[in-house]
């Protein structure tokens, strides 16, 4: 099977490769190396991400998804889990409130035990960002989040993110092609077209980009 990427994904994975580079890993990314380290250790660095295409783990619960995204966290060892010593106990009574904490702000707690491949779209969204929080990331990366979301949706999602990165004190990397979403919650914006960059700044800079018009208002099938 053929895979086929927007340039904003691609760049995306590139951020990543690159953060783990500063991580002293290696990625290979279409047949060429950049630098990845494993999963756990981008989590373990601070670092959390989501998909353009949810990825969630479709057969356990919302609680479940929540809380199996802490174990980069605990420190108890495979011993204590497998005797459920009481530090451990205490770890998993931590975690769970953890998850409570984040369900409870996401609007999620109340559906806590439904399969999470049963939830409508816009919930499993919130759900693959709770997850990604329940990592404790000081970097979160959103690729294009508002994908497949209504103008009603996509409000609600901007007021969330914006309110995430206040709430947990996160620097978050956006990436999405929705324009009222980037303005909205973006401090500062870096423009691609044909995976070249074509301006940055705040965004009434960019709002005003003759070239970003260009690009994305006065072309016929430009994609960025």
């Amino acid at each position: 099977m053929k895979l086929k990427f927007t340039h904003k994904t691609w760049y995306f994975f590139l951020l990543c490769a690159a953060a783990a580079s500063m991580l002293n890993g290696f990625a290979v990314l279409s047949g060429t190396s950049f630098g990845l380290i494993e999963q756990i250790a981008f989590a373990a660095a601070g670092i959390a991400r989501t998909f353009q295409n949810i990825r969630l783990f479709k057969a356990l619960t919302v609680l479940d998804n929540v809380l199996i995204a802490q174990h980069v966290r605990l420190t108890a060892s495979w011993l204590g889990a497998v005797l459920r010593s009481p530090s451990y106990r205490k770890e998993e009574a931590r975690a769970y409130e953890r998850a409570k904490e984040l369900l409870t702000y996401m609007g999620l707690w109340e559906v806590r035990g439904e399969i999470s491949s049963s939830l409508p779209y816009g919930m499993q969204r919130k759900l693959e960002i709770a997850r990604a929080l329940a990592t404790q990331p000081t970097l979160l990366l959103l690729d294009e989040p508002a994908a497949g979301m209504n103008p009603a949706e996509s409000a609600e999602l901007t007021e969330l993110i914006r309110g995430i990165r206040d709430h947990y004190h996160l620097t978050v990397l956006l990436i999405e092609h929705h324009m009222d979403v980037v303005m909205d919650i973006s401090d500062r914006i870096y423009v691609l077209n044909y995976g070249g960059l074509i301006a940055e700044g705040m965004p009434t800079e960019i709002q005003q980009n003759d070239d970003v018009i260009r690009a994305y208002l006065g072309g016929d099938d430009d994609e960025a």
